[in-house]
């Protein structure tokens, strides 16, 4: 497998671990409608929080949440709506983000709730 394709894992198992020490539920991860893929789908409350993750090694070319594309967010809420409705879920829906950078200095966690709307 890839290097980034590893790091993607890495950062998705760290961004799940966050999410359960503070409180979130995890109701899907890698969650595959259409052409879209929600990276984490979890639960605080009446919140469903839909969570991107972006893993990168550096900086050096922008923060990791700059990376997510208008078309992949257009994506990303019409799998969102398709889940809810089809689990029959009465609940309020938020966009996350969490940014991770990960290299050999260490690792550093940003978590960037209502990163981005329903348009």
């Amino acid at each position: 497998m890839a290097d980034h394709n590893e790091l993607g894992k890495k950062g998705e198992e760290l961004a799940v671990n966050f999410l359960l020490k503070n409180d979130y539920e995890i109701l899907a991860k890698n969650y595959v409608y259409q052409k879209a893929e929600v990276d984490i789908i979890a639960k605080k409350d009446n919140i469903l929080a839909i969570v991107e993750v972006k893993t990168r090694t550096s900086k050096d070319f922008g923060d990791p949440q700059q990376f997510l594309k208008p078309k992949q967010i257009q994506r990303i809420i019409k799998a969102v709506d398709y889940f809810v409705n089809d689990n029959s879920m009465d609940v309020d829906v938020r966009f996350d983000i969490i940014a991770i950078v990960l290299n050999k200095k260490g690792m550093s966690l940003e978590h960037l709730e209502d990163a981005f709307y329903h348009f």
